[in-house]
């Protein structure tokens, strides 16, 4: 299971994204920015959120630790914002937090160039899960003690929002045409393929399994399992 903390103290919103995720302390001594059940996108960005991070950390790619954050709304009774207030009092219960990483610099492609091997794993790694949110308008990546962390990836298995299709879409190409990534990724020809088999049924059944049961829907976790499993199996459908 997910490490299990309780939000002790609200500090602050990041209105960076569509979601409107907050920075919270913990009673463990950490912050954490945390992903919020009652945002608009629901617990299936949560979902999202830990199966895609849990198989990147799998596969050796850097992604900020993840918890489980218990959250009582009275720890935001001091915000102000009648729209953080409302959607605190939303997410009473469990929540996603991910560490906090202070100083951290948003990804710039031009000021940043990132080691061939390592963009080629991160673009198969968002094939796979169908990233659709790494593109140069929205990286979703940071710079933190001059290296590459991967973060958000709230809208990827979006598959998961239409399960009658979901059978019907397993081996859908992946579009990378905008990827931010992309004239980075030359070895992706044998990164790829690499990661690709690594993705083994076990691997992607540890992932899953870290979700916590209240926030699946009908789906469960065999229906995520099975979809991901039947994709690893075809790489040469999803890869670029």
């Amino acid at each position: 299971m997910l490490r299990e903390v309780t939000a002790i103290r609200y500090v602050t919103p990041l209105r960076e994204g569509g979601s409107l995720p907050g920075v919270v302390e913990a009673d463990d001594l950490g912050t954490y920015v945390v992903k919020f059940r009652g945002a608009g996108q629901g617990p299936k960005a949560l979902v999202a959120e830990v199966i895609s991070g849990e198989l990147a950390r799998r596969l050796g790619l850097p992604v900020p630790d993840m918890a489980v954050v218990q959250l009582d709304p009275v720890v935001a009774r001091a915000e102000p914002d009648e729209e953080v207030q409302e959607l605190i009092k939303a997410s009473a219960g469990a929540n996603l937090g991910m560490d906090f990483l202070p100083g951290a610099l948003g990804y710039d492609p031009v000021a940043h160039p990132v080691e061939a091997g390592l963009a080629s794993r991160v673009l198969a790694f968002d094939a796979f899960v169908e990233n659709v949110d790494r593109s140069w308008r929205n990286p979703n990546l940071l710079i933190w003690h001059n290296a590459l962390w991967l973060i958000d990836h709230g809208a990827t298995l979006y598959f998961h929002h239409n399960w009658p299709r979901a059978e019907a879409v397993v081996h859908r190409p992946y579009k990378w045409d905008d990827h931010v990534l992309k004239p980075y990724a030359t070895a992706l020809a044998t990164e790829g393929p690499a990661l690709a088999a690594r993705l083994t049924p076990s691997l992607i059944r540890e992932a899953v399994d870290l979700v916590p049961d209240e926030w699946l829907d009908d789906g469960g976790k065999d229906a995520y399992i099975s979809h991901l499993t039947a994709r690893a199996a075809e790489p040469e459908a999803w890869l670029p």
